[in-house]
């Protein structure tokens, strides 16, 4: 949605909200003085006859209570109130015609009147039930005036009507009293019912005057009310009321008024026109009031329709011109924020990459206006300079970082190559001792992992993997330069074509690529499974395939795993999982060789990496001139199987990275045992001829080194080798029973003595140690099986 819009709904929203409210309050407000209005008309017609006809049943009610108690001349008052009952009924039922009011139930009560008059002629039934026909008159004619004339829409109404209403209910209590006094008759007795009927009258009447009447009274109505309620005649009220409380005498048929209540009937006849007065003036008060409040309704709907009015003009006119003027200024701010946008920012960004200088006069300036949309562009143009300056901050950063990570993981693999150096002269020094070759191989192997660790940071710095191959290196010899760079490389078996070589400036990273995929593939899977790697031609170049039988992967999480890998994430992406290095570091090395990794899952539940080496990296075998695989300054020798015994409390795996997997589900696999040295049986040593220079330990297991050794004693030789022109593998060590003993615990060491050098092609030296490895792996199998 434009801006144009937003702001002409900005007018338009507000202009029809406020005048729906104005609309809606106005006619409120005019319902509210009608219903005002009305509520006056029916209250000035009806309201004078309804109380009528409730101080006629009231007087009617005393009357029937005095025929009933046998007073003297009650008949003919008795005659008086009815006629008087009849004419104000007649009248109300005249003027009560609106059947949507609450006068129906009064109506519809005054159509009993008859059958209760004919039993208090009568005198069927009990006093108390005809008397209380009355009450529920009178009741019901208290309820009309409770929801007639309260106007509860109206606060102020209310409370004006509230004591009209508590003087009717006080009124009644009064007149019930008189209606008690009465039903006593010339005996001055009453019966215990009629007694707390009294009592309750008396209560009633007193809270009301005290409560609900006297707080809520005007200064003119108050004054009035205290005349009332100080002349002689309620004195004479309250005298009566209180003796009848303290001076009554129980007997056996009820209760003993005292002599006192002969003088009720003069007094209530007294204060009770003093009370109606009363009770008139309170109600045209507040019908004069909802007069007015009527009167004042309509007019305060005039001046709101009149100032809304007006107010929204104003409202419609202000907007016009400001949305005009923003919009004016923001399409200006516009055009400026796309230039900078998308010519001056990437011209500046592309300067600084390349190292060269930006002028400041070609960013935007703050010009330090001080209304909003300035306020904006200036915000902008700071948004702009700090941009510039991050981006100037962050490629020193990067470059400086990269020449430092470099550096450190330059003298970093120094060192650890001079600890390969010293590793491998140990091996040469002191191969005659088992315990100790054990640790020295696997400090070697430790050592390279180390190496391969530092190798990545060198990838990750932007920098590249030393490469001293010369020569192009067979797949085969490739795949087992890789396997020798993981800790468990006997759990990996190979399956490489021999027609095929790699290119030598490839070499190093193809092997790091893989050994990466390696090792997380053997940290990541069961410990005694199995990982296969095979190799074969396709027709982009050369497959190369890594199964394991690891736990399952989601496909999303495949998805976002190769995502990574085949294409190099940026370093943002690489700082946020700095604890996964493993794909970043594949994703590096693919990228530089123009190849394609890709993981899915296994046949076998597990995970399978398959990578596809470009042509242009390889070369036929018989193109190339026979060698040996060269080595990188000291890396394992893959086919070379592990020393004979290695300590219980070796040091932990180190950290797997990325694979498959996440590192949490799969718990890493422990070292492949072996058998302990000095108590378990050794194979014999080997008698066959070696393809190459390989130094042996006593007993029989070849030390892992590329040197000639210096010291070779020819008490620790292996048997001369064959001719060159038949040349034979080497035949697998046999076990022999009690003739497997290591040569140290039958006699005193010997030094080792040099062996010759072997006169066979680098292929046969390969498959040669192929075939060892797998021999000497059956021996230690067996070994194994013979512990106890």
């Amino acid at each position: 949605m434009r801006l144009r819009t937003l702001l002409i709904w900005l007018a338009v929203v507000p202009t029809v909200a406020m005048g729906t409210q104005v609309t809606v309050s106005a006619q409120r407000l005019l319902e509210q003085s009608a219903q005002l209005r009305a509520d006056v008309e029916v209250a000035e017609r009806i309201g004078a006859p309804l109380y009528t006809l409730m101080v006629d049943m009231q007087a009617e009610r005393t009357a029937t209570a005095s025929l009933w108690a046998g007073t003297a001349g009650s008949e003919g008052e008795l005659r008086i109130r009815r006629a008087a009952t009849d004419s104000a009924a007649a009248e109300f039922r005249a003027l009560a015609d609106d059947p949507s009011r609450s006068f129906t139930e009064v109506t519809r009560q005054l159509e009993k009147l008859a059958a209760y008059r004919q039993r208090a002629d009568t005198r069927s039934g009990a006093a108390d039930s005809t008397l209380a026909y009355y009450s529920e008159v009178i009741g019901k004619v208290i309820q009309v005036y409770q929801q007639e004339f309260s106007h509860a829409q109206d606060a102020e109404l209310a409370q004006a009507s509230r004591p009209v209403v508590s003087m009717l209910q006080a009124t009644e209590m009064v007149a019930r009293e008189d209606t008690v006094l009465a039903l006593a008759g010339p005996s001055g007795e009453l019966s215990f019912v009629g007694y707390d009927q009294f009592v309750s009258s008396l209560g009633a009447q007193r809270y009301l005057h005290e409560a609900l009447i006297v707080p809520h009274l005007t200064a003119r109505d108050e004054r009035f009310y205290e005349r009332v309620v100080g002349s002689e005649d309620w004195q004479e009220k309250t005298r009566i009321e209180n003796a009848v409380l303290s001076g009554h005498k129980d007997s056996v048929s009820g209760i003993k008024l005292p002599a006192e209540v002969s003088g009720w009937s003069s007094a209530h006849a007294n204060f009770s026109v003093q009370m109606t007065t009363l009770n008139i003036d309170l109600a045209r008060s507040v019908l004069a009031r909802g007069e007015a409040k009527a009167a004042e309704l309509q007019a305060e709907v005039a001046w709101l329709i009149a100032g809304s009015g007006g107010g929204l003009l104003a409202v419609v006119v202000v907007v016009v011109f400001t949305t005009r003027s923003v919009l004016r200024r923001l399409h200006d701010l516009h055009e400026r924020t796309v230039t900078v946008a998308e010519e001056t920012l990437p011209d500046v960004v592309s300067r600084l990459q390349r190292g060269q200088s930006v002028d400041p006069a070609a960013l935007p300036a703050v010009t330090g206006d001080r209304d909003e949309v300035g306020r904006i562009s200036d915000a902008f143009a700071r948004a702009v300079a700090v941009s510039v300056d991050g981006h100037r901050q962050l490629a020193a950063e990067r470059h400086g970082f990269g020449l430092f990570a470099s550096g450190i993981a330059s003298r970093t693999g120094n060192l650890v190559s001079r600890q390969l150096s010293l590793t491998e002269n140990l091996q040469d020094t002191f191969g005659n001792d088992e315990a100790l070759l054990a640790q020295l191989m696997r400090s070697d192997q430790l050592t390279v992992g180390m190496r391969r660790q530092i190798e990545n940071l060198l990838i990750l710095a932007g920098g590249e993997v030393p490469d001293p191959h010369t020569e192009p290196m067979r797949v085969a010899d490739l795949l087992r330069e890789a396997a020798a760079e993981v800790e468990d490389f006997r759990r990996i078996e190979r399956q490489a074509l021999d027609e095929t070589s790699v290119e030598p400036s490839a070499i190093s990273q193809i092997s790091h690529l893989l050994a990466e995929l390696l090792d997380n593939a053997t940290r990541f899977s069961p410990p005694k499974s199995k990982v296969v790697i095979r190799a074969e031609l396709v027709a982009d170049g050369l497959s190369v395939e890594i199964e394991d039988r690891g736990p399952r992967v989601s496909p999303e999480r495949y998805e976002e795993m190769n995502g990574r890998l085949h294409q190099a994430p940026p370093y943002s992406v690489l700082a946020q999982n700095a604890h996964r290095l493993g794909l970043f570091v594949v994703g590096h090395l693919a990228d530089q060789l123009g190849a394609t990794v890709t993981l899915r899952r296994s046949v076998y539940g597990g995970t399978c990496a398959v990578v596809v080496l470009p042509a242009e990296l390889l070369r036929p075998s018989g193109a190339q001139t026979p060698h040996r695989p060269a080595r990188r300054e000291g890396a394992p020798v893959a086919a070379v199987p592990a020393p004979a015994a290695a300590p219980a409390a070796e040091s932990a795996p180190a950290p797997a990275e990325e694979h498959g997997p996440e590192p949490h589900l799969v718990p890493e696999p422990d070292p492949v045992p072996e058998p302990h040295q000095g108590t378990d049986p050794e194979p014999e040593p080997v008698a066959e001829p070696e393809p190459e220079p390989v130094a042996h330990t006593s007993a029989g297991l070849p030390s892992r080194r590329t040197k000639t050794p210096r010291h070779a004693p020819a008490t620790a030789l292996a048997a001369p080798p064959a001719p060159a022109a038949a040349p034979a593998r080497p035949a697998l060590p046999e076990r022999v029973p009690q003739t497997h003993i290591a040569d140290q615990l039958r006699a005193p060491h010997a030094p080792e003595t040099q062996v010759p050098q072997d006169t066979a092609t680098p292929e046969e030296v390969a498959d040669a140690w192929a075939d060892y490895e797998q021999g000497t792996q059956t021996v230690e199998e067996e070994l194994r099986r013979d512990q106890p």
